[in-house]
Formats: structure tokens, C-alpha cells, sequence
């Protein structure tokens, strides 16, 4: 009997499980690929190197979560990437800070992806990680500049405002504000351009999506930026004032985002192959909105696939109506509830001089905690 038609279905067998077998690993490894962000760098301590010779490798090489774009310009900007990383800690401070009552509450996962799977869905919560992350490599790198940290920069040279008086003086010391923009939409963006995908695909729409999110949270920085005055003269009269431009606290470009969050337009890939509104009553986005094109997970539980961590053991306010209520916050599953003991500073005294003592006091108080 002739066996050579079985061995040939069994080789043409294996052939197929041995391609198959190296595509989900291909694949496997894109996805890898594609969870590393430079959010990384907030993770990863950066040591300065002592000295800045264009196209040397060691530091950037060191670094994960770097596009092939990125890295070049970690090449010619080593002295950058120590507050590009500050720039990202304090994004995700900020965006921890505004979510702290909220189902999703920004919580990092790893030090390579960051924020984990979650950020691989188009949604508000993604859309404003991408544009505060942004804003805060603005704000890092302006000041930056200001205090000389930076071989490429120095203090701000904006124009004089039309609207200050003349015997005021504009001078000064001020942050880089147009620096850190420019610099922050090269670096940031140098992923998102890297990339290639047909026009009009999915893939396509994210990209287009993370440009637009990216690009507000820069414009929310840059255009907070406000004049900032100080005081000469005999006794405090302030008979002069020095001026310069300084960015806002971070707290009020988080708020900002934190708003236009709140009022984020739904996208969808058009014909053109640009995004465009899925309900056409609303405004058109301008280049300070946020955007997003795939619906938010109620992120109740916990879920591998979405990256949802989910609301259980989080605590909630038993009386509150608003997303940190209970009721809200545990999804309807109930909470349970635990005394534990508080802490605080009380009885303060001012002593003369020039010191204020306080006792230390301790209370018996309730929390609640979802099931």
C-alpha cells in the first residue's frame, strides 16, 4: 500500500501550523511593539549624561517606549529627555488627579504600556491621556528653558503685549512657551507620523484621532500662558513692575482638558479619508477639542480585553449623587463599609517667633469600599 498521499497531508500539515504558528508570534510581537509608549519615560528614572556629543547612543538606547523618530531625536536631544519624562509624570499625575473619582481613575499598570490595553481603545478617557501627556512635555521643556537646563533654549522671547502699560517693563526671565511647543509636537507626534496605514481604515482614524488629542493638549498649555508681574521700589510702593510671560499652573490646564473632555466629539473616518463629526448638529472641533471615535467601557469590572481594571475594593462617598458615589461607583453591587482611624494636624498656635505648633488629633471615621 502506497502511503505517500497521508505523508504528504501530514507535511502540508505541519507546513500550516508551523506558518500559523509564526504569524501569531509575528503578531504577538507588533502588539508588544505597539503597547510601548514614551509615557515610559515617567517611569523609568534618566540619568543626565555628563555630556551631549550629537549621535551618541548609550542613553537613548537605554530607553524603552521610543519610536525609531523619537529615538533619532534623542540622539540630538539628549538633554531633553530627562523633562520629556517629568513632563509625562506630571500628565499622568494630573490625569490621576481629575479621574480620582471617577470608575477609570487613570491608574498606570506596567512601565512599558503605562496605562495597559485600555489605551488601545479610542475613547474619551484616551483621548485626554494623549492631550494632558502632551501638555505636560509643554510645560516641562518651556521651563526648562527658563532655567537654563537646556543647550538649545533659553528665556522666552515673546513680544510685549499691545495691552501693557507703558512704564511697565517687559523682561525678564520668562518660559519658553513657543520652544516647548514646537519641541513637544515634534517629539510627541513622531510616532503618529511614523505610521502608514491605508487611508480610510480604522488603524488610519486612530492615528488621526491621537494628532488631534495631542495637538489640544499643546494649544491648552501654550494659550493659558499669561503675563506675570513683580514689584520694584522703595518700601513695596511697586512705583515699577518687571513682566514676562509665564505658563499657568498645570492644576488650570488640567481643568481645562478635564472640560473639554466633558464635551469630546465622536468621530469617524470619512470618504476623504479625515475624520469627521458622527452627529452633524454639533461644531465642527477646532484644534483646541478633544476627540474620540470608539465608545468608553463602563469600566464596572474587571476585563483583560479592554484593560478595565474594574471598581471593586475602590472607595466610595456613601452620600454622594455624583460618579464617586456608591451607587455609581460600585455599579449597583453594593459596598461595604469599615472604620478606620484619621490623622490630622489641630489646635494650631502661632508662636512668636516665628513657628506654628500644632497637636496631633485622631478620629474614629467611616469609609465605604465597593464589593
Amino acid at each position: 500500500m502506497d502511503n505517500r498521499p497521508v505523508r504528504r497531508k501530514r507535511i502540508g500539515a505541519v507546513r500550516h501550523l508551523l506558518l500559523a504558528a509564526a504569524f501569531l508570534a509575528c503578531s504577538s510581537q507588533l502588539l508588544v511593539v505597539e503597547a510601548n509608549s514614551w509615557w515610559s519615560l515617567a517611569l523609568t528614572p534618566i540619568q543626565r549624561p555628563e555630556m551631549y556629543i550629537i549621535g551618541a547612543q548609550p542613553l537613548c538606547s537605554q530607553l524603552s517606549g521610543l519610536s525609531q523618530g523619537q529615538r533619532k531625536l534623542c540622539q540630538l536631544y539628549q538633554d531633553h529627555m530627562v523633562f520629556i519624562g517629568d513632563g509625562a509624570k506630571t500628565g499622568i499625575k494630573e490625569c490621576q488627579y481629575q479621574f480620582r473619582q471617577r470608575r477609570w481613575n487613570c491608574s498606570t499598570v506596567d512601565n512599558t504600556s503605562v496605562f495597559g490595553r485600555v489605551m488601545q481603545i479610542g475613547s474619551r478617557e484616551t483621548a485626554f491621556t494623549y492631550a494632558v501627556s502632551a501638555a505636560g512635555v509643554v510645560n516641562a521643556i518651556s521651563r526648562a528653558c527658563r532655567e537654563g537646563e537646556l543647550s538649545t533654549c533659553g528665556c522666552s522671547r515673546a513680544a510685549r503685549p499691545r495691552d501693557l502699560p507703558r512704564d511697565w517693563l517687559w523682561g525678564g526671565c520668562g518660559d519658553n512657551a513657543h520652544y516647548g511647543y514646537r519641541f513637544a509636537r515634534e517629539f510627541v507626534d513622531a510616532r503618529e507620523r511614523e505610521k502608514n496605514y491605508p487611508r480610510g481604515s480604522t488603524e488610519h482614524a486612530r492615528t488621526l484621532m491621537n494628532l488631534q488629542n495631542n495637538e489640544a493638549g499643546r494649544q491648552a498649555a501654550y494659550n493659558l500662558a499669561n503675563v506675570a508681574c513683580k514689584c520694584h521700589g522703595v518700601s513695596g510702593s511697586c512705583s515699577l513692575k518687571t513682566c514676562w510671560l509665564q505658563l499657568a499652573d498645570f492644576r488650570r490646564v488640567g481643568e481645562f482638558l478635564k472640560e473639554k473632555y466633558d464635551s469630546a466629539a465622536a468621530m469617524r473616518i470619512g470618504r476623504k479619508g479625515k475624520l469627521e463629526l458622527v452627529d452633524k448638529r454639533f461644531n465642527t472641533p477646532t484644534a483646541e477639542d478633544l476627540v474620540y471615535i470608539d465608545t468608553s467601557p463602563d469600566y464596572c469590572l474587571r476585563n483583560e480585553t479592554t484593560g478595565s481594571l474594574g471598581t471593586q475594593g475602590r472607595l466610595c462617598n456613601k452620600t454622594s449623587e455624583g460618579m464617586d458615589g456608591c451607587e455609581l461607583m460600585c455599579c449597583g453591587r453594593g459596598y461595604d463599609q469599615f472604620k478606620t482611624y484619621k490623622h490630622e494636624r489641630c489646635h494650631c498656635k502661632f508662636h512668636w517667633c516665628c513657628y506654628v505648633k500644632c497637636k496631633r488629633c485622631t478620629t474614629l471615621v467611616d469609609q465605604f469600599v465597593c464589593k
